[in-house]
C-alpha cells in the first residue's frame, strides 16, 4: 500500500464508526451499512483527496447521500416484506450510541418510526439528533437550503412524538424482559397479563424464513394467550443469554449453539407496550457471534 493510500486509510478509519452509525440509523440493516461504508471507501479511494479540504465531512456526505439511495430502495423491497419488519439488531455494549454524539434514533421502536419518514428527512433528523451536526452543514449534505434542513427535521420530531411513549428506565425495562420470560417459560397467564399494558403488541418477524406469526397479535389477553400457546415447543432446549442491542436490554436465544432469535421489551409506564421476536435468519449475522 503506497504511502497516499495508507493517508487515505487512516482517515477513513478514524470516522469508520461514525459512518457505520448513520448508515445504520439510515437502513435499520446492519448488513446493507456495512456496504454503504464498504462503497463509501471505494469512493474515497477513487476521489482526488488533494482537493478535499475535510475529509470527514467528505465521508459523512458521501455516506449519507448513498444511504438515501439505498433507503430508497429498500422502501419498495419492505412493501413486499412477509409478516412484521423489525430493524437488524446490533450489538451495542461496546459502542453504546454506535459511533455518534447521542444514542437517538437506535431504539427498535424509534427506527421502526423512522421507516414512516421520507428518506430526507431521515437523514436529516438522524445527522442532527444522533451526530449533533449543525444544519449549515446538514443542508450540504442532503442538498437542501438551510431553512429547509430545519423544516426537514422539524417534520420529523413533529410526526415522532406524536407515535412516542415515554419509555421506562433500562433497569425496569430489563426487570421487565425477564419477568416476563419467567411467565413465557411457565405459560402463567395471569402474570402474563399482569405484565403487559392493555394495548400491547407482540410483533414477530421472521421475513417469511422461519415460522413466526404474520400478523401483529395486539391486546393483553390476546398477547397473553398466544405467549402461553407455543411455551411448550418453544422453549425446550433453549439457552438465553442476556444481551445489549440497540443501547436497550435484550437476551438472545439460542439452541445447540445456533442463536435463532432477540427478544426484547419496549415498556412505558403501564407495562409491556411491544414484545419485539427479531427471528430472521438474515438479520441475526451482527449478533450471533456473540452467542458463539
Amino acid at each position: 500500500m503506497d504511502e497516499n493510500l495508507d493517508d487515505a486509510l487512516a482517515a477513513f478509519e478514524a470516522v469508520r464508526g461514525r459512518l457505520f452509525g448513520i448508515a445504520y440509523r439510515m437502513l435499520g440493516s446492519a448488513g446493507e451499512a456495512e456496504d454503504i461504508v464498504q462503497d463509501a471507501w471505494l469512493r474515497w479511494q477513487g476521489t482526488d483527496r488533494t482537493v478535499v479540504e475535510n475529509p470527514p465531512a467528505f465521508l459523512a456526505t458521501t455516506t449519507t447521500r448513498l444511504a438515501i439511495n439505498a433507503l430508497q430502495s429498500a422502501h419498495a423491497r419492505r412493501e413486499t416484506y412477509i409478516g412484521p419488519w423489525l430493524p437488524e439488531p446490533v450489538d451495542t455494549s461496546a459502542d453504546p450510541t454506535l459511533g455518534a454524539e447521542r444514542a437517538e434514533a437506535l431504539g427498535f421502536a424509534v427506527l421502526v418510526m423512522l421507516e414512516k419518514l421520507t428518506p430526507t428527512e431521515r437523514a436529516a433528523y438522524v445527522l442532527r439528533e444522533a451526530f449533533a451536526y449543525p444544519y449549515d452543514q446538514i443542508c450540504e449534505i442532503v442538498q437542501v437550503s438551510e431553512p429547509a434542513a430545519r423544516q426537514l427535521v422539524s417534520r420529523a420530531r413533529k410526526h415522532l412524538a406524536g407515535e412516542t411513549r415515554r419509555e421506562v428506565s433500562r433497569h425496569e425495562q430489563r426487570r421487565l424482559l425477564t419477568a416476563f420470560l419467567s411467565a413465557a417459560k411457565t405459560g402463567d397467564l395471569v402474570e402474563l397479563e399482569r405484565l403487559f399494558a392493555e394495548d400491547v403488541v407482540s410483533y414477530s418477524d421472521g421475513g417469511g424464513r422461519v415460522r413466526a406469526s404474520k400478523f401483529p397479535v395486539v391486546g393483553r389477553l390476546r398477547v397473553a394467550k398466544f405467549v402461553r400457546a407455543f411455551r411448550t415447543h418453544f422453549w425446550e432446549g433453549v439457552e438465553i443469554t442476556e444481551a445489549e442491542t440497540n443501547g436497550q436490554p435484550s437476551v438472545m436465544l439460542s439452541k445447540e449453539g445456533t442463536t435463532f432469535a432477540v427478544l426484547t421489551v419496549v415498556a412505558g409506564a403501564h407495562g409491556i407496550d411491544q414484545l419485539l421476536w427479531m427471528m430472521n435468519p438474515e438479520k441475526l449475522g451482527a449478533v450471533a457471534s456473540r452467542a458463539a
